[in-house]
């Protein structure tokens, strides 16, 4: 590689790095936010802060590495234009094309990072986070209750649990109490465990145990005792159980003979992201032309306008696909490939536009 390739390489790289560390701050903020949310919520412990963290972060990589990618050609283009190194370049006949090689050196091995993230890290991803959750919500400790504490359950009630092993899953000695309009219900047991239905719904299945059931207020013999061997109380509804047959969580390879139509909008949505990514490489280059003093500002509000206004039609284009709107076939080529082009051409033109010569006119 000649050193004119090597220094632009250089150049292009540092601010690709530079702006894919300040996104991955900004998103560590968001994905935290959600992280602890969920954990405050009781939808997983807290020791699970970190493996959430890391996958959560392998889900973003598609969106986020596209943006940096073209915010960082942009910054790192901006500054050769501002320090007049780019006149001076196509003062002696470097102009864009020249400037290929070394772009695509900088710019492929990222693609190549999008295309795995999105084709198959970030649905592995997304199907082992839902698996840990799921796992999760059969943990005492996740619906919230901990030996020794009075907790709130709906319509006013609390449950007590005396004792319980160290992984969360079986208790001892519990009471239970609950009402409803002018009803109360006292439920003692002496063991149990948590289980989860089908719907998500969490169950404390209590084993050994008495009930008794009764009015609220004044004074009466309307009270019923009853002894059973097997009782179920619902603790507060967590996550949706994990499906596996769902579209978000299939291998690529298992989408590609899938007929459903949600099967065909996510296989769309996981091709799109790398081509998207090379066509915003092209775009930054000639979005980044300016002159010595303009600012530059301006022009990466533009080029971010345009990586927003693609990214939320690739978004809005999986429902689309899904309720029939657009043929399943089209998928994101008609966004992609349009986009494509509009990069090509505007690179290889320098972003100029030339004026149609009007006939008759002196040479």
């Amino acid at each position: 590689m000649l050193k004119f390739d090597r220094y632009l390489l250089s150049e292009f790289i540092q601010a690709m790095l530079a702006t894919t560390l300040v996104l991955l701050m900004v998103a560590f903020g968001a994905v935290f936010a959600d992280v602890l949310r969920d954990i405050a919520e009781g939808r997983f412990p807290a020791d699970m802060l970190l493996p959430q963290l890391g996958l959560l972060f392998l889900n973003w990589l598609p969106v986020m590495l596209p943006l940096a990618l073209m915010l960082g050609l942009m910054l790192a283009v901006g500054r050769l234009y501002r320090d007049s190194e780019m006149p001076v370049l196509a003062s002696v006949g470097i102009g864009p094309r020249r400037l290929l090689r070394p772009l695509l050196a900088a710019v492929l091995p990222i693609i190549v990072v999008v295309a795995v993230c999105s084709l198959w890290l970030a649905p592995w991803a997304e199907r082992v986070s839902r698996e840990m959750v799921n796992a999760a919500t059969r943990n005492l400790l996740v619906a919230g209750l901990e030996p020794g504490r009075f907790t709130p359950i709906g319509n006013g009630g609390v449950v007590f649990v005396s004792r319980m092993t160290t992984d969360g899953t079986r208790f001892e000695r519990v009471f239970i109490y609950r009402q409803k309009d002018d009803r109360l219900d006292v439920t003692t047991a002496n063991a149990g465990h948590l289980e989860v239905d089908d719907e998500g719904h969490r169950i404390l299945v209590l084993d050994d145990g008495f009930e008794v059931e009764g009015p609220r207020e004044g004074a009466g013999r309307d009270y019923r005792l009853m002894r059973y061997r097997r009782n179920e109380a619902q603790m507060p509804a967590s996550q949706g159980r994990y499906d596996s047959n769902d579209p978000r969580m299939l291998p690529t390879t298992r989408l590609i003979p899938d007929s459903r139509l949600e099967a065909k909008a996510e296989l769309h949505s996981r091709i799109a992201p790398p081509f998207l990514a090379l066509a915003f490489a092209l775009l930054a280059v000639p979005l980044a032309r300016s002159s010595p003093r303009e600012g530059r500002l301006g022009r990466i509000a533009i080029g971010f306008l345009i990586y927003l206004v693609a990214t939320m039609l690739s978004l809005a284009s999986v429902n689309w696909i899904a309720r029939e709107k657009i043929p399943a076939a089209l998928g994101q080529w008609w966004l992609v490939l349009p986009l494509l082009a509009l990069g090509a051409w505007l690179y290889f033109s320098d972003g100029r536009v030339r004026r149609p010569r009007l006939r008759g006119a002196r040479r």
